[in-house]
């Protein structure tokens, strides 16, 4: 008799010096990331299904699809309802599929997956995604799709880590963010417009978190000199935690997990979202790409402990 495989699957150990991840089989999840044995980011046991979408790769759109119904190319399309309760499609295809792993050395790992179209997406994608250490507390992740099909499809990412407030609570945390503008949300969480930064989500200069309640969007994002946009959680050790984006994405998310179905999950992190769209884009086409057949798009983020 041999014991159960972990419901992720295989897992896929990376270390340089003193930076630890493991990447699963299953949605090419990143499971868990530690800097000199301080967590980056929310990680979840082995045996577990992750509570909360996290560490997810989110492809062939981040966050939700109202009633999962969308027109393109003068076509309605129906898409499976994966979050019942506000009626939405949501995070896309690839979070329960198995992934490939093509090459694998100490401290990068790369896993494909070509995607099986669906009626609501009938469009075939192979999607390749490189996570690599590079010893000096950082992460880099890059991810590449590429339109297998005759059509165009219509394409977004995103990602979804929680970052770690350290041994200390979320309240005492202090935020950062790179972004102008706020995606307000009607009561299924879905976008009603943009608007300039309310002052309660006003994160530009770094502030103490509080008790402030987030699942947001943030767009325009703004950069430093070297192109990147950054979020930032400095917990009560001192310790910042952050996570980049290069110019390939432009839309933040972040939640503080308060209303998340697993309770035990509530308030332990900050969800650091960085994404090409916000909800909704399949309909509304605000930031979503057309991927035309044979053509490819990469994005870049990484996370980083300071």
């Amino acid at each position: 008799m041999t014991n159960a495989a972990p419901p992720t699957g295989f897992q896929v150990a990376l270390s340089a010096g003193s930076d630890e991840a493991v990447i699963t089989e299953v949605g090419a999840t990143l499971r868990q990331f530690s800097v000199g044995g301080r967590d980056v980011i929310v990680s979840f046991p082995e045996d577990e299904l992750p509570p909360a979408s996290n560490g997810a790769v989110l492809v062939p759109w981040p966050n939700r699809i109202r009633d999962g119904q969308y027109t393109f190319d003068g076509e309605d399309r129906q898409l499976p309802i994966t979050e019942p309760q506000r009626g939405t499609a949501l995070h896309g295809l690839v979070v329960w599929q198995r992934w490939t792993l093509e090459e694998h050395d100490d401290t990068s790992a790369t896993l494909s997956l070509d995607t099986v179209p669906i009626p609501g997406y009938p469009h075939p994608l192979r999607v390749v995604i490189t996570y690599a250490l590079d010893g000096a507390g950082g992460l880099a992740i890059t991810l590449t799709t590429t339109n297998l099909g005759s059509t165009a499809a219509p394409y977004g990412v995103g990602f979804h880590p929680w970052l770690s407030p350290g041994p200390g609570s979320l309240d005492d945390a202090v935020l950062q963010l790179d972004a102008e503008s706020w995606i307000p949300t009607d009561d299924r969480l879905l976008p009603t417009g943009v608007e300039p930064l309310p002052e309660r989500f006003d994160f530009r200069e770094p502030r103490r978190l509080g008790t402030t309640e987030l699942d947001d969007a943030f767009v325009d994002a703004t950069r430093e000199a070297d192109g990147l946009s950054w979020l930032r959680l400095r917990g009560s050790d001192g310790r910042t935690a952050a996570v980049w984006m290069d110019d390939s994405m432009d839309c933040w998310q972040m939640c503080s997990g308060d209303q998340v179905a697993a309770v035990d999950a509530r308030r332990t992190g900050l969800a650091a979202e960085p994404m090409t769209c916000v909800a909704d884009a399949f309909r509304t086409g605000d930031h979503l790409i057309t991927l035309q057949p044979g053509e490819s798009h990469t994005v870049r983020w990484g996370m980083q402990l300071s």
